[in-house]
C-alpha cells in the first residue's frame, strides 16, 4: 500500500515538473496566462512556468509568414471583370497584440486584402489595372499596413501573382481585337487600291503628256521638212503632197509588216498619187 502511494506521488511530481517546463522552438513565441489573465511571453529556448496555475494560451509564429489570397474577382471602373491572385507576407512583432487584438489575424488580413484590392481595382480602368501591378502593390501594402499595425503585425511584402480579365472578358477582347485587325486590313486594302488608282492615273497622264509632246515634236519636224522642201523646189503644194505620200506609204508598210495581217490590199489611188507626184 505504501509503495503504491509513493509511486503515485512520484508520478505526480514528474508530471508537475514536465508541465512546468516549456521548450519554445526557434521562430516561435508563447503567450502565457495565469488564472486566465495574461502573464508573460515565452521566448525561444527553455522556460519554466507554474504548473496548473500558468498555461500556454497562444503559440505564434514570429517568422515571415505568407498568406495566399485565393483568386478573387474585381470590377474596373470601365466595368471589366478581372481575376486577381495575390500573396502577402506578414510578420508578428507583438505576440500580445496579435493574440488579444484580433481573434484570427490570418483570416482578418486575408479579408482586408480582398476588400482593399477590389477597391483599388474599382478605381482603375482595365488597361491601367493590367499595366500597373507595382502601383497596385504599393497602394495595397500602404492600406493594409495601417490597419494591421494595431494587431502587432507588419506587412513585409505584397505580390500580385496574376491579374487578367475573366474568361468571358478575354473572349470579348479577342473578338474586338479580331474585328480591329479586319478593320485595319480593310483600311490598308482600300488605301492600296487608292494608291494603285492614283499611280495608274498618273501613268496615263504622263503617257498623254509624252504623246502630246511627241505630236508637237512631230508637227515641228513636219513643218521644218515642208519648209526645207519648199525652199528646194520653190512651190507651196508639192511639199505637202510629198509628206502626205510619205506618211501614207509608211503607214501601209507598218500594216504589211504586222504578224496579224493575213491579206493586204493596196489602195488603188496611191499609185496615181505617187505617179502624179513624180510627174511634177
Amino acid at each position: 500500500m505504501f509503495l503504491g502511494i509513493t509511486l503515485v506521488i512520484v508520478v505526480l511530481i514528474v508530471a508537475t515538473l514536465v508541465a512546468g517546463i516549456k521548450i519554445v522552438p526557434q521562430g516561435n513565441e508563447m503567450v502565457v496566462e495565469r488564472l486566465g489573465k495574461y502573464r508573460a511571453v515565452l521566448q525561444p529556448g527553455l522556460n519554466v512556468i507554474i504548473p496548473y496555475i500558468d498555461r500556454v494560451a497562444y503559440t505564434l509564429l514570429t517568422k515571415d509568414e505568407p498568406l495566399s489570397i485565393d483568386q478573387l474577382e474585381g470590377i474596373s471602373k470601365d466595368n471589366a471583370v478581372l481575376q486577381i491572385t495575390s500573396v502577402i507576407f506578414v510578420k508578428v512583432l507583438d505576440p500580445v497584440k496579435a493574440s488579444y487584438g484580433i481573434s484570427n489575424y490570418r483570416s482578418a488580413i486575408q479579408f482586408l486584402v480582398m476588400t482593399n484590392l477590389r477597391a483599388i481595382i474599382g478605381g482603375m480602368s482595365l488597361n491601367e489595372a493590367l499595366a500597373s501591378r507595382d502601383q497596385i502593390k504599393a497602394k495595397l501594402r500602404e492600406q493594409i499596413s495601417n490597419e494591421v499595425a494595431d494587431w502587432g503585425i507588419v506587412v513585409k511584402s505584397v505580390e500580385i501573382q496574376d491579374i487578367r480579365p475573366s474568361g468571358a472578358m478575354q473572349e470579348a477582347m479577342e473578338k474586338q481585337a479580331g474585328a480591329e485587325r479586319l478593320k485595319q486590313a480593310s483600311i490598308l486594302g482600300a488605301e492600296g487600291k487608292k494608291q494603285a488608282a492614283i499611280l495608274e492615273a498618273e501613268g496615263k497622264l504622263e503617257a498623254s503628256r509624252k504623246e502630246a509632246e511627241a505630236q508637237i515634236l512631230l508637227a515641228n519636224a513636219s513643218a521644218t521638212a515642208i519648209g526645207k522642201i519648199r525652199e528646194a523646189v520653190g512651190t507651196e503644194e508639192l511639199p505637202a503632197y510629198f509628206l502626205l505620200a510619205d506618211r501614207y506609204i509608211d503607214g501601209i508598210r507598218k500594216l504589211s509588216e504586222s504578224p496579224n495581217t493575213k491579206t493586204f490590199i493596196l489602195p488603188a489611188d496611191i499609185m496615181g498619187a505617187v505617179k502624179g507626184l513624180i510627174s511634177r
